[in-house]
């Protein structure tokens, strides 16, 4: 597989972020190596958050018909309001 370069132009309190996790005193050796570090940890995020999402879905999924009642979206709004106070 090729590579292909992006290039992006930092500035002011993000160069100086980058600047901070990079070299002697950061964890990555460059700035390369920490905006790949970022991309793999969203990524990551990005499959966890579907990892829940399908765990929240799968009993309503595998649940029989019977077990559904009918509702309002007033019904939904009352529900949702309760449970935030």
């Amino acid at each position: 597989m090729a590579s292909e370069s992006i290039h992006v132009r930092v500035g002011g309190p993000l160069q100086a972020h980058i600047q901070q996790q990079i070299g002697e005193n950061g964890l990555y050796e460059n700035a390369s190596e920490y905006i790949r570090a970022l991309i793999r940890k969203d990524l990551e995020g990005q499959d966890e958050a579907w990892a829940w999402l399908r765990r929240q879905l799968e009993p309503a999924l595998r649940a029989d018909e019977s077990e559904f009642k009918t509702v309002s979206a007033d019904d939904v709004i009352r529900r949702n309001q309760n449970q935030s106070r």
